[in-house]
């Protein structure tokens, strides 16, 4: 059940962000932009490492390497969703957005990637993507 409303909040935050983002980009810019939510994001890691953090920093070297491209995602993640927002809106970006993460999250799973466990992609699985499709185009039909 926690898995499941972290997701939600998740969601919900994904998509407030993005939309935030997007609006203070208007005003700022698109990089410095960036700069301020990556620099608040930083700050606040800090923080919570040094109040709740348990971890061990040093087991770094000890990493696949491949692991720490996060951090490269994280300002992919940012500044492509600004984009997709400013160009789609926030319903349809989203959505494709949503449709991106689910197809990459089954690859993964379907090929073990990252050392995650296989999970077949099956047939269910082409058809929900191929509903979640027809959804977006469903959203950005201009019948309203």
């Amino acid at each position: 059940m926690l898995g499941f409303l972290c997701s939600l909040l998740a969601g919900i935050a994904m998509s407030v962000q993005g939309v935030l983002n997007t609006r203070l980009g208007d005003r700022v810019g698109l990089y410095e932009t960036n700069m301020v939510v990556q620099g608040i994001a930083f700050l606040l890691s800090i923080l919570a490492v040094l109040f709740l953090g348990s971890g061990n920093l040093s087991a770094l070297m000890n990493v696949k390497k491949v692991y720490l491209l996060g951090g490269f995602f994280g300002i992919l993640i940012t500044i492509t969703v600004m984009l997709a927002i400013k160009g789609l809106g926030p319903t349809v970006a989203i959505s494709v957005i949503l449709i991106a993460q689910l197809v990459a999250a089954a690859l993964i799973d379907a090929f073990g990637w990252f050392d995650t466990d296989k999970v077949p992609f099956c047939w269910e699985k082409f058809l929900g993507v191929a509903l979640m499709v027809g959804g977006v185009v469903l959203f950005k039909w201009k019948a309203c």
